[in-house]
């Protein structure tokens, strides 16, 4: 399974496994990752799995389709990095990916 590291704000990561064809987000919920609150549970309807992707990671992950940039507007400290980890599908191609928490969520 492809390998998801988050990074806290104080710095701290953990790396946890995610299942190809879930979500960041499913990865971050089940590995119990501090900083992600998933209040909608993946729906797209909040912010509050927002993550910051690492540069090397852009073009791998993509960029937010315009339902999620209209949710980004929700969120704290919006980056031109910024991803709502629930949009975010987990592939093989992710292995190794590279994210980071804010300081709060939305």
């Amino acid at each position: 399974m492809p390998k998801i590291t988050f990074i806290e704000p104080s710095g701290e990561k953990k790396t946890v496994e995610g299942e190809v064809g879930s979500t960041v987000m499913e990865a971050a919920i089940k590995n119990l990752v501090p900083g992600i609150e998933a209040e909608c549970g993946g729906a797209c309807a909040c912010a509050t799995c927002h993550v910051y992707v690492d540069e090397a990671w852009i073009e791998k992950t993509g960029k937010a389709e315009p339902m999620e940039e209209d949710m980004l507007d929700f969120a704290f400290d919006v980056r031109p990095t910024s991803r709502l980890s629930c949009q975010i599908k987990v592939t093989e191609e992710l292995d190794g990916l590279v994210v980071e928490t804010p300081e709060r969520q939305g």
